[in-house]
């Protein structure tokens, strides 16, 4: 996470403060995180809190083609077997993905400056796939 953070500020320019850095952490532990979302863990316990929250909030909002879109995905990493499909390297840049197409599909945000955010998401999934490959 080091290392991308001062990638940013060294190659891009960057300007962090402390709530970007904050956000960065979250965003690159969450990443870190998800690949064990297929067992159970500390991954599966966060993801699955934060996917509660979002579906309820969809069905308040009255979204239910959404809310059960969702629960349709949220359901897929437990189908598989444990570092199955979640460690892959396709999986790694296919599930960060929702951090840019959300923002730019309800939102009609400019997809750039949310580049980062999906890097820094890729960068934690990508150091829980090489810990796992030279640790197992």
């Amino acid at each position: 996470m080091a290392v991308f953070l001062g990638c940013l500020h060294h190659f891009f320019s960057f300007q962090l403060d402390w709530v970007d850095i904050l956000v960065f952490l979250v965003t690159g532990l969450l990443g870190a995180l998800f690949p064990d979302v297929d067992t159970n863990s500390r991954g599966q316990d966060i993801f699955y809190s934060l996917f509660f929250v979002l579906d309820f909030s969809l069905i308040a909002l009255r979204k239910f083609e959404y809310a059960a879109l969702l629960g349709l995905l949220v359901i897929l990493p437990v189908l598989g077997k444990h570092r199955g499909w979640t460690h892959t390297w396709w999986a790694m840049l296919i599930v960060p993905f929702p951090i840019i197409l959300l923002p730019v599909s309800f939102f009609k945000v400019d997809p750039v400056p949310l580049v980062p955010y999906y890097l820094c998401a890729v960068s934690g999934y990508f150091s829980h796939l090489v810990l796992d490959w030279k640790f197992k």
